[in-house]
């Protein structure tokens, strides 16, 4: 998605969009750089602290932000229901697995 911006989703007589594909852009290095922040969270939990309930807070926000698109727009499908559980529930595991450390 970095490299081909909004035109990946757009058809193909469609003239570039500028601020689309500036957003789409944006939105690519935001999650390539919350994947670094998470993976260095995973392998240092213990010097983190209080912390790592931030990053699952972030995790259940995200999965609640489909869900609300969910209710408001409806299902774009089962793959990402799932996804949507699954990052809800995963939020809950990282903060319990922290509290109970």
């Amino acid at each position: 998605m970095l490299l081909k911006g909004a035109m990946k989703f757009l058809p193909k007589d469609t003239p570039p969009q500028l601020v689309l594909d500036n957003l789409v852009r944006f939105l690519a290095g935001i999650y390539i750089a919350s994947g670094f922040l998470f993976a260095y969270a995973a392998i240092y939990t213990s010097v983190l602290g209080p912390m790592i309930y931030i990053f699952g807070g972030t995790v259940i926000f995200s999965g609640l932000g489909r869900a609300y698109s969910r209710l408001k727009i409806g299902s774009a499908g089962k793959y990402f229901d799932f996804i949507m559980a699954f990052e809800i529930v995963l939020g809950l595991s990282i903060i319990a697995l922290k509290y109970f450390e």
